[in-house]
């Protein structure tokens, strides 16, 4: 560890791994409830837990993604944080907002636009702690005495983010512009702007982890970039379909979702190919495999499975229905929390100064919890497939459908188990981890946090 500051980025790990948790909890409320085993409806209907499920993946993904730039800013950046008493009170303040949304969705005080259900006076606090942390880590690599690609796009993928929340913020009357701008938030952050923040933590794991060139990693970066502005922005089309906006997006939407997948399919090529150049040196497996897992999970969930769903064709008879949820799933596993889990398996060591990388529980969550989830995507659909069929095409009643596919929601149940062992495991080793210390300056730690010969960071620090 090479500055103070980043000790700050342990807080917002160890918080976004509590409220993953508590995600996982809701999930399988809802699961039961699928099944007919609904018992705890009077306190907890499954429409409120699919609120508290949905935004606890929005909030505990934006923590890891903070707790990221606090730990890779000051590094790239080559100094201190700017303010690291300010970072402690945006945590804390952006968890006080979590934890009145949760329990205001328990007492129904919320919007009613899915994933941006949160109250609105707690929108306002939300924008005054995302100004500070942008302003935090701004100022830091503003100040700082090295400027890397790395950390510009990273920075500019966080304050698009920020940007692109202020459309949900507007009231409409009108159903329709409702949706078509909340859509600006909430597939320009996941489609969009999030792939950015993705594309910048992947190029800094591989630099890390592969001891490739930071220079040729970065090259890679900018067609990561390019490939998802083209095809991302326009790709919000698939979403205005069927919600009464002109015909002409049903052409735009078809064609630009049709290249979605080119995105994720560069960060997955980049990634082996990035591995693959620098011969896996680091002695940090799990750090890699979670690397290399989540550019490949990603273009099956975010890419594939996306695309096959989108197209205007298809879309007409899968839109609104169990299809989603499965595209949903993996894509958010593969792309985002993948992502996150990658960083903090290789921050953690270099935290603590304790290399517990690669034991027992670091190889089998990982595996585990991957083959959960492809476990529940494939639940996921065929219930969707069966539902299409039953509801879209032979119209039968809807809730007479929910009837006939529970079957499927057993397996799906069965999959979030083996999941969710998987990510017990891995919260076994952060919890083994122990706390940030002074330890972590010891020059074993150091070695191990170094990328392999031949890289660009190891050419710069030699010249110096």
């Amino acid at each position: 560890m090479k500055f103070k500051s980043q000790r700050i980025a342990y807080w917002f790990f160890a918080a976004a791994m509590l409220l993953f948790t508590l995600q996982i909890v809701y999930g399988f409320f809802m699961g039961f409830a699928r099944i007919g085993m609904d018992g705890l409806h009077d306190w907890i209907p499954f429409n409120t837990a699919r609120a508290v499920h949905t935004n606890l993946l929005v909030v505990w993904l934006l923590l890891g993604f903070m707790g990221a730039a606090y730990f890779i800013i000051p590094e790239e950046a080559d100094r201190e944080l700017c303010w690291p008493r300010l970072a402690w009170a945006q945590l804390i303040s952006f968890l006080l907002v979590g934890v009145v949304a949760i329990a205001g969705y328990h007492v129904n005080w919320w919007e009613g636009r899915k994933f941006l259900e949160i109250p609105r006076p707690l929108d306002y606090l939300v924008v005054v702690n995302i100004l500070v942390f942008l302003a935090n880590i701004g100022m830091t690599i503003w100040k700082g005495r090295r400027h890397t690609t790395t950390s510009l796009v990273l920075y500019f993928g966080l304050f698009a983010a920020a940007l692109l929340y202020l459309p949900g913020m507007i009231d409409f009357d009108n159903q329709t512009l409702d949706s078509f701008y909340r859509w600006w938030v909430v597939h320009l952050w996941v489609e969009g702007v999030w792939e950015l923040i993705m594309g910048a933590l992947l190029c800094y794991l591989l630099i890390k982890l592969t001891g490739v060139d930071r220079e040729v990693v970065e090259k890679w970066l900018y067609i990561i970039v390019g490939l998802t502005f083209l095809s991302g922005i326009l790709g919000t089309g698939h979403h205005y379909y069927y919600i009464g906006a002109p015909k002409y997006w049903l052409m735009v939407g078809g064609i630009f979702s049709a290249l979605e997948p080119l995105a994720f399919l560069g960060m997955a090529i980049y990634a082996l190919s990035m591995s693959k150049k620098g011969g896996r040196r680091h002695p940090n497996r799990a750090a890699l495999n979670w690397t290399l897992g989540s550019a490949l999970m990603s273009f099956v969930g975010a890419g594939f499975l996306g695309m096959a769903h989108t197209l205007p064709q298809v879309n007409m008879y899968t839109h609104g229905t169990l299809v989603t949820a499965m595209h949903g799933h993996m894509a958010f596993w593969g792309a985002y929390a993948m992502i996150n889990l990658a960083m903090i398996a290789y921050a953690l060591p270099i935290l603590t100064g304790r290399k517990l990388w690669d034991n027992v529980a670091a190889r089998y969550g990982f595996w585990l919890s991957n083959l959960g989830m492809v476990g529940m995507t494939g639940a996921f659909a065929v219930a969707g497939i069966t539902q299409v069929n039953l509801e879209r095409r032979l119209g039968m009643d809807f809730l007479a459908v929910q009837t006939e596919i529970e079957v499927h929601f057993i397996g799906l149940l069965l999959a979030a188990t083996l999941f969710t062992v998987g990510v017990l495991l891995y919260l076994w080793n952060f919890v083994k981890f122990g706390l940030p210390s002074d330890e972590a300056a010891s020059s074993d730690v150091r070695a191990a946090e170094e990328p392999g010969p031949g890289s660009g960071d190891s050419k710069a620090m030699a010249a110096s």
